[in-house]
């Protein structure tokens, strides 16, 4: 099913329990939405520490009492990573979508493959 805008949140900034409340409503308000996932895109999120890494865990569980789940949208390399160290991509089966990466095996847009005899170098 495409995704709607109904299911996107947008997470920004350093996360701190104080955060969490808030999130977690618009995630329960999201899954109400059409689709089955709600979307955080956690690309505006400014830190990678154990609150944000509490803060995803518990915007997951409130997606699941809501019958759904969440993906993780953008999120920042350093994140992704304590987010595995810790085991939570695992052990909550968390989806992440990284937009604007190429796929893997496939060279990055504008690549050219092969030279054309006749071409001049650059």
């Amino acid at each position: 099913m495409a995704d709607s805008e109904a299911n996107l949140i947008h997470v920004v900034g350093p996360l701190r329990p104080g955060d969490v409340p808030s999130l977690c409503e618009q995630v329960t308000a999201a899954r109400h939405g059409p689709g089955h996932d709600v979307i955080c895109d956690v690309g505006g999120v400014t830190t990678a520490d154990l609150a944000t890494v509490d803060a995803v865990a518990r915007l997951h569980l409130a997606a699941r009492r809501a019958g759904g789940r969440i993906r993780l949208r953008n999120p920042t390399p350093a994140l992704l990573a304590l987010l595995g160290l810790v085991g939570l991509t695992e052990l909550l089966g968390l989806v992440v979508e990284m937009e604007g990466h190429p796929e893997q095996r496939e060279p990055p847009g504008g690549v050219q493959e092969a030279v054309e005899a006749g071409d001049t170098a650059l």
